[in-house]
């Protein structure tokens, strides 16, 4: 579905707000990937510019051998955590709903400089503005920091980005400088798109003072600039699983400096049918990496796969391991009709679109639903746009910048909005 470049909308105080279509479709609409994540798990179309070599899992029991050894615990006490007594400890986690597993958890810090940062990662921490960390930064920093596997439960939007960014930093700063050929020295596996781009703007933001280079790689788009980002070379490599794999099987770059493995949204790459692409993915890096596993939910299929690829894991649990709505989150639950639907939705548009800062952002279940949706809202005058598996990626980043910024108040979406879209 084309959005019309001059189309006005004048409904309520949304006057100004429609926007023309500057994405489009392109006459090479046919060359991007039609899934959400635009790699293979859904459907796949690639046109590989040389021959994919098969990949192979290397036995570790004589790679090891020939492989350097590197530095992953970087965690320093601070005094004031170390005099922090077991009863004050306890009653912070119970103050901020941490539930943990494992043994010789460190004690959580409490403030940024309690954390044992060095100065220039501290310093772009506190450049931020930040008031202080979130529940899940206060246990997750110490843990990441120690070099042990861990697994990180709690809600999307609670900072878990951070909990393992800022340690890959400094991760990355004490291991040798990237040789011509290396691959990347921390690696992060995304579910989406969008949430693989979230996490590219974090690591640049706080990796700019160390000039710590990061690629992302996602399908959708053209192969021609993510290649290059990686014969350049780059430190930090953010990737959704299909891309990857395509990009591993052509040679374009290798997993053999990779120490520092980071699943994030695991429960939704899980959801998404990415396991298989997972696991062919892990095979191919050292086992004696530091693996940090980071979810919302705590399904057993996450749990196999934390069983399968982590030693002796430690975890923290922000929360319940149910998937929940914040609880600064009003929800109103109404039980209609089919045929009742677009009626109560055009009403709550209406009665949203009084505040002129108002957002909508719709939820659909299918693609056809979510363009049907949207079509109708904007027949009745709502400057309504889409997002889902089937547009380009071009469309997808121009409708959520017209969302973010307001231009479009009005967003309807399918799932692919629904983790880790929340700037």
């Amino acid at each position: 579905m084309t959005y019309p470049r001059d189309q006005q909308f004048n409904k309520s105080n949304f006057n100004n707000r429609g926007g023309d279509f500057r994405g489009g479709r392109g006459s090479d609409r046919n060359s991007y990937n039609r899934s959400n994540e635009g790699g293979r798990g859904f459907q796949s179309y690639r046109s590989a510019p040389s021959q994919p070599q098969e990949l192979i899992r290397p036995n570790w029991d004589v790679e090891m051998a020939n492989l350097p050894a590197f530095e992953k615990n970087f965690y320093v006490e601070h005094e004031t955590v170390r005099d922090r007594s077991d009863a004050e400890v306890e009653a912070f986690r119970k103050e901020n709903q941490m539930t943990i597993t494992g043994h010789d958890i460190p004690k959580p810090i409490t403030t940024f400089d309690e954390a044992g940062f060095p100065d220039y990662v501290l310093t772009e921490v506190k450049a931020e503005g930040f008031d202080k960390p979130t529940g899940i930064q206060c246990q997750g920093w110490p843990m990441a920091l120690s070099g042990r596997d861990m697994v990180g439960i709690a809600a999307t939007g609670s900072g878990k980005t951070l909990s393992y960014c800022l340690p890959g930093i400094v991760h990355i700063n004490a291991q040798a400088l990237l040789q011509p050929g290396d691959g990347p020295i921390v690696l992060v596996l995304a579910p989406t798109r969008e949430l693989a781009v979230q996490i590219q703007k974090e690591c640049s933001k706080f990796g700019h003072s160390s000039r710590i280079r990061n690629t992302c790689v996602y399908g959708g788009v053209p192969r021609g600039q993510q290649i290059r980002d990686l014969n350049r070379g780059s430190e930090i490599v953010i990737a959704t699983p299909g891309r990857l794999i395509d990009m591993l099987e052509l040679g374009k770059t290798n997993l053999k400096r990779v120490t520092y493995l980071v699943l994030d949204e695991a429960d939704r790459m899980l959801d998404m049918g990415f396991e298989p692409q997972i696991r062919k993915i892990v095979d191919q890096i050292r086992p004696d990496r530091q693996t940090l596993m980071w979810s919302a939910t705590w399904p057993k299929e996450v749990k196999q796969l934390a069983a399968d690829y982590l030693s002796d894991p430690i975890q923290v649990q922000i929360g319940s391991l149910e998937l929940a709505a914040s609880h600064t989150i009003t929800q109103r639950v109404e039980v209609v009709s089919g045929f009742e639907k677009r009626d109560r939705l055009a009403k709550h548009v209406e009665t949203a679109s009084q505040n002129p800062e108002s957002k909508i952002l719709v939820f659909a279940s299918t693609k056809r639903m979510c363009d049907d949706i949207t079509k109708y809202l904007r027949e009745d005058g709502w400057p309504a746009l889409a997002i889902h598996g089937d547009k380009d990626q071009r469309e997808r980043d121009w409708v959520l910048n017209e969302f973010r910024t307001g231009r479009s108040p009005i967003m309807v979406a399918t799932d692919v909005a629904a983790r880790g879209i929340d700037d």
